[in-house]
């Protein structure tokens, strides 16, 4: 592991007018409410460390590497170097390729030989280090909980990569660390920091098609290989796993079984009920999140989950998350009802009333008459928060304390419905009842059973 070479005045110092100093902001915008995260002071660049380097951290590190506020400063990740990252199985990952990334950067930047990334292969190291003020979470979905609380103890701020939780108890855990630990907190749902799904909720949220009649919400279905070839599908576990990865931290809190390529090389864990809920939640973490931020439902949890249709596959598969077409309808208490389906159009479709209507997708939004996406808003109307890029808004807001786009509880509530949808397909029930007080299904012992993860060995969220 290499030893930090150069501290953060000095790096600020060394780099002269490449890395511009922040301006100075006002004292009192600096502290902290409460717990124990550390805010840096405006005069000093805010260090963050990438913990794993998969397909999602190359996608991203740009954003914090090109910030002048930030210094990356370490990268973890349980797979040293290894191949078939990407969505054509195209880069390498792991953590000597992040390594290499940051060095290359800084060298690049500043003109001179820049060697001070830091690697770990245990996330507890990395995290011990002092220096270390934010870590961005990109590792796989069964970990996002016991990073996120980890973390949250120790003070970092965090960007948690969507979706943020596994098991309901799991994501109430995340929620309760970083309340407790008042830390800043970015849900990566980058569909927010979009301009036309931003404009989209400001339509719906400033009755600009008056009344909701219906809201629907268009998922994707399906596995995707990911330009893996046959023998990278294999199904058949090998005696040993691959020497470049630490396969017992890769798998954590999962249960513990031997490398199969079809669900252990990158990308594929997330077709498997040990690690991930499979497309359902990983695309509900977008659409349901603008969804929700559309109806002012952040942090809004349904009462009810009914018209649950999907054939789970045999739960001894190897991918054996929902593969199929599946829909259900979130109630809300307040009687909204919303129909989400993997059967209609990607993205939100909001019905008003005299036949208007707001189509939002990636790339695309549409109003009926075509003319109210022209309207401009009144001062005293409904303005959302512009963000420009989901990880600056959230360097902001570590030094500001100010309220971010996307926190923790946003992100609990966007997963939720989705999560509590896939208990009814694995229990083949249609209709759940659910106690947001409780946290718990009412009268339904049997779906209650799957609101708690079963952690392997001495992992737990009571740390």
């Amino acid at each position: 592991m290499m030893k930090p070479t150069i501290s953060r005045r000095s790096f600020l110092a060394g780099c002269g007018a490449a890395f511009a100093a922040p301006a100075i902001l006002p004292a009192d915008v600096v502290g902290v409410k409460g717990g124990i995260a550390r805010r840096p002071p405006p005069s000093e660049r805010i260090h963050v460390g990438i913990l794993g380097y998969g397909t999602m951290a190359q996608d991203n590190i740009g954003n914090f590497l090109y910030n002048d506020r930030v210094q990356v400063i370490s990268v973890c990740d349980p797979v040293s170097e290894g191949p078939l990252y990407g969505y054509r199985a195209e880069r390498m990952g792991g953590r000597e390729p992040g390594r290499r990334k940051v060095n290359d950067f800084y060298t690049e930047k500043t003109g001179k030989t820049y060697n001070a990334c830091k690697v770990f292969s245990d996330f507890r190291e990395m995290l011990d280090d002092p220096e270390l003020d934010a870590v961005c979470i990109s590792t796989p979905d069964h970990w996002h909980a016991l990073h996120t609380i980890w973390a949250a103890k120790k003070g970092k701020h965090i960007y948690g990569q969507k979706p943020l939780f596994l098991t309901v108890d799991e994501g109430r855990a995340m929620v309760a660390a970083v309340k407790k630990a008042g830390i800043t907190f970015q849900t990566g749902a980058q569909s927010r920091s979009n301009d036309y799904f931003r404009m989209a909720c400001e339509l719906v949220r400033n009755n600009r098609i008056g009344k909701l009649q219906r809201v629907e919400v268009g998922l994707n279905k399906g596995w995707s290989n990911f330009g893996k070839t046959a023998e990278q599908q294999s199904e058949t576990p090998w005696e040993k796993p691959p020497a470049y990865m630490d396969f017992d931290m890769w798998l954590g809190p999962a249960p513990l079984r031997k490398f199969i390529p079809k669900i252990h090389y990158p990308m594929q864990w997330r077709y498997n009920l040990d690690y991930s809920c499979g497309m359902l939640t990983d695309f509900a973490a977008h659409q349901l999140d603008i969804m929700q931020w559309a109806l002012g439902k952040d942090g809004v949890e349904p009462v009810a989950i009914e018209n649950i249709k999907g054939e789970m596959p045999p739960v001894t598969a190897v991918y054996n998350t929902i593969g199929t077409s599946f829909s259900f309808d979130i109630v809300y208490g307040d009687g909204t009802r919303v129909f989400v389906s993997s059967d209609i159009p990607y993205g939100c479709h909001f019905y008003g009333e005299n036949g208007k209507t707001v189509y939002v997708t990636n790339g695309k939004l549409e109003t009926n008459p075509p003319e109210l996406m022209r309207e401009k808003l009144r001062e005293d109307e409904i303005h959302l928060i512009k963000s420009g890029q989901q990880e600056k808004n959230f360097i902001d807001a570590i030094y500001t304390n100010a309220e971010n786009i996307s926190p923790i509880p946003a992100g609990f509530s966007s997963v939720l419905p989705a999560v509590l949808a896939h208990i009814g397909m694995r229990t083949g029930q249609s209709k759940l009842r659910w106690d947001a007080a409780k946290g718990r299904f009412i009268d339904n012992p049997e779906a209650d059973r799957y609101l708690t993860p079963h952690m392997r060995g001495d992992w737990t969220l009571a740390i």
